[in-house]
Parts: structure tokens; C-alpha cells; sequence
């Protein structure tokens, strides 16, 4: 007896394709790969399946790339008062104090901590410094046969520090003048600072900006006593403008 298997009898096996086709569930595949010869049904499956197939990863690469370009959506509900309550302005001088003003006290007590003297009292690289600026400080700064006296520090800052009286030409607020009287010294944070305060009976009306109608805020005017610096401060909740002119003679304050 004769135990090989004919040709005819050896190609009615199913593929392995087709074996995995039959036992997969992933829909449309068992109707792709079936026993038997080409069918036009065969056929219409296989292009279902492929097109399937593709519109699913060109959804998925659009939505990827989607993802990836980070969109996002901002809303933002705003709403304009008419009268809002002034909030606590700060001015700060970032020359925190006048060398004019500075004693010999001064020197010796805090010249270290103002960079003028080094640890041994003495003026560090002298060739560095102006002319006239150098030979006041050496006056000053002659401790021979000199007693130091008590030296407070909160007296220093405002002793030594720039006065608003000395540079505000003018202050208006709502329509009304203002002074530097409106102001109170603030030296928590850093010294040279000026702070007005806000107050309950004190409300903010609309004040006309460049380009902006529904601006709301107060202008103040700085400057120093000799004319050579100008800083004219408009503060509004919507807007900050800061305006300054200095002439070509020389410098001011930096405030």
C-alpha cells in the first residue's frame, strides 16, 4: 500500500493565512482568506478591508499630529468698571542715596557696605574715580583723630536718601492735584522707595490714553531741581506709559 500523498490530495490543505484567517475575529479577514478558489466576493471584501484599513491610519496620523501641535483655546471675559478704588503705587530710586548728603559718620559706619571704602577704611583703586568726586570723598572720608558717633540705620536711609519734594514738579490724580505730601517713604523692601497709598474715599475715573479711552490711573511728574531730568509716570490699570527726557548737558537720578 502506497502511504504518499498525491499531489491533488496535498493542495486541499489550508494555508497557514488561511487557518488564522478563520480563527481570528478581526472582522472582514475570514471573508478574505477562505477555502477554495478567487470569488468576486472575495475580491469585494479585500477592498472593503483595505480601505478600512487605510481611512484608519490616516485618521489616526491626522489626530496624532493634531495632538502634537499643542492647540489650545484661551477665553478671556472682561469687564470694564467705571470707578475702581486706587491701589497702592511704590516709586523706587535705583541711586538709593546722595553722595552729597553722606557725613564722615557715614563713611565710617556703612562706607564699606556703599562700595566707597574697602575693610581697612580706605578708597578702593582711587585712579578708577572722577577728580571732583575723589577729593570729596577723601575729605570725608579723613578719619585721623576722628571719634565715630552713634549710627543708626533708619535714620540713614531717610537722611541720605532722595527726596520726592526735591523732584516731583507736579501730581494729578482724578482731575486734582497732589503732592509729594501723598507720599510715604517706604524702606521694607529696598531704601529710596516712595509709596502712596490707597484709600477707600479715593476712586479712579476713566483717564484719556494715546490709542485707549477706558484707561484708568493717575500722572506724576518727576524731576530734579537743576532741569537736567524729566520723568513723567502715567500708571493706569490697562496701560503703563513711561516718559522721559534727558537733556544732553547730563544725567539725574534713576528712578
Amino acid at each position: 500500500m502506497d502511504l504518499k500523498e498525491s499531489p491533488s490530495e496535498g493542495s486541499l490543505q489550508p494555508s497557514s493565512i488561511q487557518i488564522f484567517a478563520n480563527t481570528s475575529t478581526l472582522h472582514g479577514i475570514r471573508h478574505i482568506f477562505v477555502y477554495g478558489p478567487l470569488t468576486i466576493r472575495r475580491v469585494l471584501w479585500a477592498v472593503a478591508f483595505v480601505g478600512s484599513l487605510g481611512l484608519l491610519l490616516v485618521e489616526s496620523s491626522e489626530r496624532v499630529s493634531y495632538y502634537f501641535s499643542y492647540q489650545h483655546v484661551t477665553k478671556v471675559d472682561e469687564v470694564v468698571a467705571q470707578s475702581l478704588v486706587f491701589p497702592a503705587v511704590t516709586l523706587c530710586n535705583l541711586n538709593g542715596f546722595r553722595f552729597s548728603r553722606l557725613t564722615t559718620n557715614d563713611l565710617y559706619h556703612a562706607g564699606e557696605l556703599l562700595a566707597l571704602l574697602d575693610v581697612n577704611l580706605q578708597i578702593p583703586d582711587p585712579h578708577l574715580a572722577d577728580p571732583t568726586v575723589l577729593e570729596a570723598l577723601r575729605q570725608k572720608a579723613n578719619f585721623k583723630h576722628y571719634k565715630p558717633k552713634q549710627f543708626s540705620m533708619l535714620e540713614f536711609l531717610h537722611r541720605v536718601g532722595h527726596d520726592l519734594k526735591d523732584m516731583m514738579l507736579y501730581c494729578k490724580f482724578k482731575g486734582q492735584e497732589c503732592g509729594h505730601q501723598d507720599f510715604t517713604t517706604v524702606t521694607r523692601s529696598c531704601p529710596g522707595c516712595l509709596g502712596r497709598k490707597a484709600e477707600r474715599r479715593v476712586r479712579v475715573e476713566a483717564c484719556e490714553q494715546d490709542g485707549q479711552s477706558d484707561a484708568l490711573g493717575g500722572e506724576v511728574v518727576l524731576a530734579d531741581l537743576s532741569g537736567s531730568f524729566s520723568l513723567k509716570l502715567k500708571a493706569c490699570f490697562l496701560c503703563v506709559q513711561l516718559l522721559h527726557n534727558v537733556s544732553a548737558g547730563g544725567g539725574g537720578p534713576q528712578l
